[in-house]
């Protein structure tokens, strides 16, 4: 499998994209005026304290307050799970105490995000702060050192944690050891300790001295954190179309990387980078409903407020066998697209996936499998629940920033959303209750009535009757205007 990462710089907005074996896996947007906050400290203030949602709302600085539930304020050890899924401490964390004991209004508190604002949420943030590294990440108010759990050899993991448990001993912090530290020797990892012991003695400096509302720690920009958090030893190329990016990336490698700073190479080519990978196409169909698969079927996948549902169907595939075995293949492959479409789409929360029913349970077991075994690429954490008695496969996804839909599309002004428009029949007849609702109401001798083309033509030609026989039992002369500027829902009605 060959993987490559593309950095594209403009002005205002930064892209990543992570291609394996020529097919666009992941995206990462970044533009100037609205960066992602996750990982940022802050300090703040307690707005309002809430005992009955046992959680607190807290001015960080942004446009909205933040949220923070008492279950993520620091208190004595707690497990902590890191970003691969790995569990630091295996103690449990004690009992939850009532939020109005562990803070107050007006309270300064240091935290951290963890959750961009989502719509029309604000951030959801943590007191359990954590700073990241190449190969770390570092827990400054605990003592336990964690393996990542996609650290698979028991011999590497021991010998992870007994480099770490060592080299922390001075520092006093507790550490998540990530999956990019397999294999790396213990001087790669002293530096790691030492650069993060650097960076948290900044942090408790400014944290002192920084007014409410400041943010005491900014995570690096996208590009460094692609390099940082998806380098890897199977990435072959880090291809960047900005000299200036580039070099900063080489600088930031040959610190931090230096056996993969060789890798980082500049991107001059007359075609836009994304355009020559056809990144840009790809990018068009996974903002489209249908995905359709190479078998002839397709997926169908509705992003709602509450959950996203995919549905998989056979479409124009028929098989060469039976009807279990042409669904069987269908699933398969479905199985397959949906993981690359989740982590492609950046979709989170709760999932639902409605394959085609099969009745063999080995059949059932296998696409469960294959499920699992593509979703094993996501670096967020997902966890898939076996078939429902309906035959539906429940999922979640760990949801930190927006959907790659909603970083790049807003709500149709048409339809506020919905996906569909009213009839320009059921427009008409609203318009006919209006002007009957409006004669009774006021007094004028004549009516102007503006709509969209569509409903006005539908009027005058199919509904020329009905408006004639509404003029002689209103008595009133009712004319009708055509307005380019109107949608097919938007009319008025003008007493004149």
């Amino acid at each position: 499998m060959t993987e490559e990462i593309l950095v594209n710089v403009t002005p205002r907005e930064t892209r990543v994209a992570v291609v394996e074996n020529g097919m666009l896996q992941e995206l990462h947007i970044e533009r100037g005026w609205r960066r992602g906050v996750v990982g940022n400290i802050y300090k703040g203030k307690v707005q309002r304290v809430m005992p009955g949602m046992q959680a607190a709302f807290v001015d960080i600085g942004l446009a909205r307050a933040a949220f923070l539930h008492a279950n993520d304020i620091l208190r004595a050890m707690p497990a902590i799970p890191n970003e691969d899924g790995a569990t630091a401490a295996e103690t449990p964390a004690p009992p939850t105490r009532p939020i109005t004991e562990l803070l107050r209004d007006g309270q300064d508190i240091v935290v951290q995000v963890v959750k961009d604002p989502i719509g029309s949420k604000g951030a959801r943030l943590t007191m359990q702060l954590s700073v990241p590294s190449r190969y770390l990440v570092m827990l400054p108010q605990s003592k336990v050192v964690g393996v990542s759990a996609r650290i698979e050899d028991d011999a590497e993991r021991a010998r992870l944690k007994g480099l770490v448990s060592e080299l922390a001993m001075t520092g006093g912090s507790g550490f998540i050891i990530r999956t990019n530290a397999e294999g790396q020797p213990a001087e790669a990892l002293a530096e790691d300790i030492a650069y993060l012991s650097r960076v948290w003695g900044l942090v408790e400096e400014r944290a002192r001295n920084a007014p409410v509302g400041t943010c005491i720690y900014d995570d690096l920009s996208l590009p460094m954190r692609a390099v940082r958090d998806l380098m890897r030893r199977d990435v072959e190329k880090v291809k960047v179309d900005s000299r200036e990016t580039c070099e900063k990336l080489r600088v930031f490698a040959a610190q931090y990387m230096p056996g993969l700073a060789e890798r980082i190479e500049l991107y001059s080519g007359a075609r836009p980078i994304f355009d020559l990978y056809g990144v840009e196409d790809e990018i068009q169909r996974a903002l489209q409903k249908e995905v359709p698969l190479k078998s002839g079927g397709y997926l169908v996948i509705d992003q709602t407020e509450a959950m996203t549902t995919v549905d998989v169907n056979t479409g124009s595939f028929v098989g060469q066998r039976t009807l279990e075995e042409t669904v069987y293949r269908t699933n398969l492959e479905a199985a397959q697209a949906v993981a690359r479409q989740l982590r492609l789409r950046n979709l989170g929360g709760i999932i639902i996936i409605d394959f085609i029913d099969m009745h063999d349970p080995e059949h059932r077991r296998q696409v469960l499998r294959m499920l699992e075994k593509s979703l094993s690429k996501d670096h967020a954490k997902t966890t898939v629940y076996d078939f429902s008695p309906l035959g539906l496969v429940e999922m979640t996804r760990k949801r930190t920033v927006e959907s790659l839909e909603r970083q790049l599309c807003e709500p149709c002004p048409a339809c506020n959303g919905r996906g569909t428009l009213k009839t320009a029949e059921t427009v008409t007849y609203e318009i006919f209750r209006e002007i009957t609702r409006a004669v009774r109401q006021f007094d004028a001798e004549r009516l102007l009535v503006i709509a969209s083309p569509a409903v006005v033509n539908r009027i005058t030609e199919e509904e020329s009757t009905a408006v004639a026989e509404l003029e002689e039992f209103l008595g009133k002369s009712i004319r009708f205007q055509q307005d380019d500027q109107y949608v097919q829902e938007h009319y008025d009605v003008v007493l004149l």
